[in-house]
């Protein structure tokens, strides 16, 4: 399967504008041949907002034309779809939400449960797990920016089969600027590491109101290899990378060893386990 990561610049107080953007590239994504494309954190409306009202006049229902959109592109190609969108939820709260789309419409939709700084002044937050949906081209799990600070939730979509982590992300640019990079890739990394999973992490580049974005998409293997990461500076561009299912599904690390088998959580702390004295 080939994997896209459409970085773009969403224009907060401009949805219409924000809308396009996106659709375009992930109709030129589909064009180059991807069959799975993510797209960024809140691609239709912006991040920065300035009040609950703006939030929720930026804020669309899934079932409306901006996922239609995206479904008529993802037809074209036979695509699975995965993008960030500012969601008016049927209980008319404002949710930061990521659908998952296909030709014949939405699979899926996922309420981010982590909520950034801010944004639990402009957004409810979600009530149920992350999911993982099984689609023609692979098992997808689906997160949040945020999220993946929250080891608990990405291995807990690998221990659900994802066999790919697909995360719409807007990423706050990192001042001072780390040795090694933005801490971004670094989590990006070290997840797919971690489970052995595909991790596709889109961020959106440029400024918003004083506030400067990382622009630090990436797909990473299983092994914790970059096969595709945003230029340093890069405000939109489309990552292109080629993964295989197979790979995420393997967990073994040596002759002994399988990341997921090893486990034993019946002895961690907080998961069924409890803290005890060290042993004399």
């Amino acid at each position: 399967m080939t994997v896209a990561c459409c970085q773009t610049v969403p224009e907060v107080g401009d949805p219409e504008a924000s809308a396009a953007q996106a659709r375009a590239a992930l109709g030129e994504a589909v064009d180059a041949g991807a069959g799975i494309v993510v797209l960024p954190e809140l691609a239709n409306s912006g991040y920065l907002f300035e009040s609950v009202e703006e939030a929720r006049a930026a804020a669309v229902p899934a079932d409306g034309e901006l996922l239609a959109g995206w479904a008529l592109e993802a037809e074209r190609g036979e695509a699975i779809v995965i993008g960030g969108f500012c969601e008016l939820g049927n209980d008319d709260r404002v949710y930061n939400s990521a659908a998952l789309v296909d030709g014949t419409g939405v699979l899926a939709v996922y309420r981010k449960l982590h909520l950034w700084d801010k944004e639990s002044l402009w957004f409810t937050p979600g009530s149920r797990p992350a999911p993982v949906v099984d689609t023609r081209h692979g098992r997808i799990g689906v997160g949040i920016c945020y999220d993946i600070e929250f080891p608990e939730l990405t291995r807990g979509l690998a221990l659900g089969g994802a066999d790919l982590i697909a995360l719409p992300t807007n990423w706050p640019r990192e001042q001072p600027r780390q040795a090694g990079g933005p801490m971004l890739k670094l989590l990006t990394r070290t997840t797919a590491y971690l489970s052995r999973v595909y991790v596709a992490v889109c961020d959106r580049g440029g400024s918003e109101r004083g506030g400067d974005f990382e622009g630090g998409s990436s797909i990473v293997a299983p092994k914790g290899v970059a096969l595709a990461e945003s230029a340093p500076g890069a405000v939109a561009e489309t990552l292109l990378a080629t993964c295989e299912p197979a790979a995420a599904r393997d967990k073994r690390i040596g002759p002994r060893n399988d990341v997921l088998a090893d486990r034993r959580p019946e002895h961690y702390v907080g998961l069924g386990g409890s803290a005890g004295k060290a042993p004399s």
